[in-house]
């Protein structure tokens, strides 16, 4: 694996992503990932590794503006921001997913989006624009939007995977994405882990000290198999999850 930055840019603002290439000729494919509330950091880097060990392209993209790394009241501030303005939201997501495809040459059946709490959400609104991609994935991401999702306009599949003890995606806002996913028409999966809480693939979260989230290993493994084998029948050919299990997330 190597890992290259990735300069793109949303209109005036630079953006500073990560691009992490397979070693060897890969299986030509490509898979954007969003960060969390505050910037790219060290689950998106170990995911896009991870992801590129199973051959993928794989880019880290930055939503902030030139890899700025937020916390505190900055950080909800921007967040806030984009929740507000979809539009805004689904257009600073769609440069990384643009920048990806140059990058890795691929085509929009060759590529997909996944996002983690902050970056969940963001690839939600990506399928929901009609971003021409294969298939994206959300891992305890906010579920509900100020523009849901319209039949006809998502080409994507989704994947939502989210924990019954998230305080910040309660059932409501669970039911809720259901029946808009049904209403558009789209081809959805909804994978919901019990005992989870919040940020539940995060193993360095307890150092957030937030009751409202913790990681959970069991979720996590069980949840980034759901995503192997939804991507294997968004590419053909792709990853065995079963092969996977076997090299990566034994207990």
């Amino acid at each position: 694996m190597s890992t290259e930055n990735l300069i793109y840019h949303d209109g005036d603002v630079e953006l500073r992503g990560e691009l992490y290439r397979p070693s060897g000729s890969g299986n030509g494919k490509a898979i954007l990932v969003v960060h969390e509330a505050d910037g790219i950091g060290g689950n998106v880097r170990r995911r896009c590794a991870m992801l590129a060990d199973l051959g993928y392209v794989a880019a880290a993209a930055d939503i902030h503006g030139h890899g700025r790394v937020l916390a505190g009241d900055e950080m909800m501030a921007a967040v806030g921001a984009f929740r507000s303005n979809p539009l805004l939201f689904r257009k600073r997501v769609r440069s990384g997913l643009d920048a990806l495809c140059k990058a890795a040459a691929v085509d929009a059946g060759r590529v997909a989006a996944i996002g983690y709490c902050f970056g969940g959400m963001a690839v939600l609104e990506l399928a929901r624009s009609g971003a021409p991609l294969a298939a994206v994935a959300s891992f305890h991401g906010l579920l509900t939007t100020a523009l849901p999702a319209q039949r006809g306009e998502v080409s994507a599949r989704v994947l939502a995977c989210t924990g019954a003890k998230d305080p910040l995606v309660p059932i409501e806002d669970i039911t809720t994405f259901q029946h808009e996913m049904d209403a558009a028409e789209v081809d959805w999966q909804l994978a919901v882990y019990g005992r989870a809480l919040h940020s539940f693939t995060n193993s360095a979260v307890a150092d957030l000290n937030d009751p409202r989230m913790a990681y959970d290993p069991v979720a996590d493994r069980q949840s980034w198999l759901a995503l192997l084998a939804f991507l294997d029948d968004a590419f053909p050919a792709g990853v065995n999850a079963g092969r996977y299990l076997k090299r990566h997330l034994r207990p």
